[in-house]
């Protein structure tokens, strides 16, 4: 774990110092690859290398590092705890996560891309007596991203995924809708509706209702990405102490090696 997180405080340094590309407004070099929860079919570019860390409530704090491998092809691995950011002992999570994707069609002008991928990291606090995340990881899933040019520039997204956290009693297969809208050149504004399918009956903590997610992502100078999330807007969580609306920031860097 200590190797983990000091390889990953090291990057951002190494990142810090070289200078990288925003993604988002309509200034972006890259694609977004995940809105706030729900990956899309964005892909970092051959020999690319994105860190990221999210901030979430009851102290979670989770970190990222993917590589793009291949074209179209990108590996990462991600590591977290929470009550990391407070008082008491951390939480850690039981296990990295691990998340693969190859994009089996790029975008053309009447198809959207698509892509395969696995992410077995969920967000917020971990269950052990039920074997999940407080917002279940994508498991295996299959997801589609469309872009328009409209007032600058519009994205769809659409996914459907199979979680492999099922200890709950609930192993549906989920379905999860998205948007970007780019808000001038350095600013993107985000949003994602996940139904919850797989998340409403057994011991689910799930009301539901889905989790409705809101975003900003604003590409700070040329190297420097971060995000003010709003999450789960529409309260639909079984969970003490919980409030109908989660606030989260996201901070991310983008880096080509070569």
């Amino acid at each position: 774990m200590k190797i983990i997180l000091r390889i990953f405080f090291v990057s951002l340094i190494t990142f810090q110092l070289l200078s990288a590309q925003g993604v988002a407004g309509t200034n972006a070099k890259y694609e977004l690859r995940s809105l706030i929860d729900m990956p899309t079919a964005g892909m970092l570019d051959k020999g690319f290398v994105g860190a990221s860390i999210d901030l979430l409530p009851f102290g979670v704090l989770i970190t990222k590092i993917e590589i793009g491998v291949f074209s179209n092809f990108s590996f990462g691995i991600s590591y977290g705890a929470s009550n990391l950011i407070g008082t008491g002992d951390p939480k850690w999570y039981d296990l990295p996560g691990v998340n693969v994707k190859f994009r089996i069609l790029n975008e053309r002008l009447r198809f959207p891309a698509i892509a395969l991928g696995f992410d077995s990291q969920g967000k917020g606090l971990y269950f052990k007596n039920l074997n999940r995340y407080e917002i279940k990881s994508p498991g295996f899933y299959l997801v589609t991203s469309k872009n328009f040019d409209l007032l600058c520039y519009l994205s769809f997204h659409g996914m459907v995924n199979y979680s492999v956290e099922g200890d709950d009693g609930d192993k549906d297969i989920d379905l999860q809708i998205g948007a970007e809208k780019t808000l001038g050149p350095q600013v993107s504004l985000i949003a994602e509706y996940d139904l919850g399918i797989n998340d409403n009956t057994g011991s689910a903590i799930g009301k539901g209702k889905g989790y409705l997610n809101f975003g900003l992502r604003w590409s700070v100078g040329s190297w420097f990405n971060v995000g003010l999330d709003l999450r789960n807007v529409l309260n639909n969580k079984n969970l003490e102490g919980t409030h109908p609306v989660d606030r989260a920031i996201y901070i991310e860097y983008v880096k080509g090696l070569f």
